[in-house]
Order: C-alpha cells, then sequence, then structure tokens
C-alpha cells in the first residue's frame, strides 16, 4: 500500500452493491475504506469522521436510497468542510444536488458494469496521481502466486492510459503478468482489472 486512503459514503440499504463495485478496485495499492465495514453498525456511524478526514478522496455512492440517508448527507458535508475531495458516483443526476452538483463524477450504469467500474477507475486515477504514488507506470496491482508452494508475488503493471485500457477491453483483449518462479501466467480484463483466468506454464 502506497499511503493513499478512499473512504466510501453509502446507505446502509446499497452496501452489497457497494462491495460489487467496490471488489476489484480493492486490488489497488491503496487503502479503501467502505462505511458499513468499518462499524458493527450504522448507529455507530459517527466515529468514521476520523477515518473520513483522513482520506484523501471520497466516494459518494449516489442512488435513492442514499438520498434520504442522513449519514451520508452528513459524511459529504463533512468532508466538503475539511476540504477533502468527493467522487459521486450516481444513479440519477437528481441524487447529485447541492454543493457536489458541479463536481466530476460516474453515473452508475448497473446493465454494463464493467464500464461503471472502468470510469470509478479513470477518476480515481485522476484524483490520486497528483500525490505522486500512483503516477504511471505505479499503478499497479500484487498479489500471491496461488499455485502449490510457489512463495512469489505476481506484480501487474498498469501502463497504459485509460483510454487504451478501454480499447483492449473493447477488442476482448487482456492484459497479463507472469510469475517468475512458476511461470504461471494471469490474465486481467482491462476495464476491470478483474481476475479472467490463469494459465499454466506451457499452456
Amino acid at each position: 500500500m502506497t499511503g493513499e486512503q478512499v473512504y466510501v459514503s453509502h446507505a446502509p440499504g446499497d452496501l452489497e452493491f457497494v462491495q460489487e463495485l467496490l471488489s476489484t478496485v480493492r486490488n489497488f495499492p491503496f487503502g479503501i475504506h467502505i462505511a458499513l465495514e468499518e462499524v458493527e453498525s450504522n448507529s455507530m456511524r459517527a466515529r468514521l469522521e476520523g477515518r473520513l478526514v483522513e482520506s484523501d478522496v471520497v466516494v459518494a455512492v449516489l442512488t435513492e436510497q442514499a438520498s434520504r440517508s442522513r449519514w451520508v448527507n452528513q459524511e459529504l458535508g463533512y468532508a466538503r468542510s475539511q476540504e477533502v475531495s468527493i467522487l459521486p458516483v450516481f444513479d440519477d443526476e437528481r441524487y447529485r444536488g447541492g454543493f457536489i452538483s458541479d463536481l466530476e463524477g460516474v453515473q452508475i450504469d448497473r446493465e454494463r458494469p464493467a464500464k461503471t467500474i472502468f470510469e470509478l477507475l479513470s477518476r480515481l486515477r485522476c484524483e490520486l496521481e497528483p500525490l505522486g504514488p500512483l503516477s504511471v507506470p505505479n499503478w499497479f496491482i500484487q498479489f500471491p502466486c496461488p499455485s502449490s508452494h510457489c512463495p512469489e508475488r505476481v506484480t501487474l503493471d498498469i501502463e497504459r492510459s485509460q483510454s487504451k485500457l478501454w480499447n483492449r477491453h473493447r477488442r476482448g483483449h487482456v492484459l497479463t503478468a507472469s510469475c517468475d518462479h512458476c511461470r504461471a501466467t494471469y490474465s486481467f480484463d482491462p476495464a476491470t482489472i478483474g481476475f479472467v483466468r490463469r494459465d499454466e506454464r506451457g499452456q
């Protein structure tokens, strides 16, 4: 982890959706803190102020349920007062009114989740790159090789721009990373950086 922190503000009823949305984003070397994973219940959510103010970006998942959530409204107001960047991820334009109406964000496309995840990664890349450590070529994921008795960690360096990643996704191409020890090759979707398959050496 390079130290950057991302806080995700969401309505309680959206937790499962948020976890799915962030599933591959969590593979990157920065901290992802999903509000209701950090506390035992919504009533304890006020304890998250410290986590929020230490974040570099607040991802606000704005849905119909979020529009009625006092916690989401309070967290966004607090983020603004502390000058923490806010990235709206919204179901509909009407859910991002007020002081976040002019902020560049990501519209959720529930029919095309890969597109939503790609655009979220693109915006996070823009928000975090000025901090330094996540600038190209240091946009990467790293994971332990799951091959039996293999001690290595595998790194997928992502040196392409977001537009080139999307073009590869549209053409059905993948990104690959190989284990230096067992020579297994791992393939990933360029849009979501989600795992696609593992090929043994020689396949």
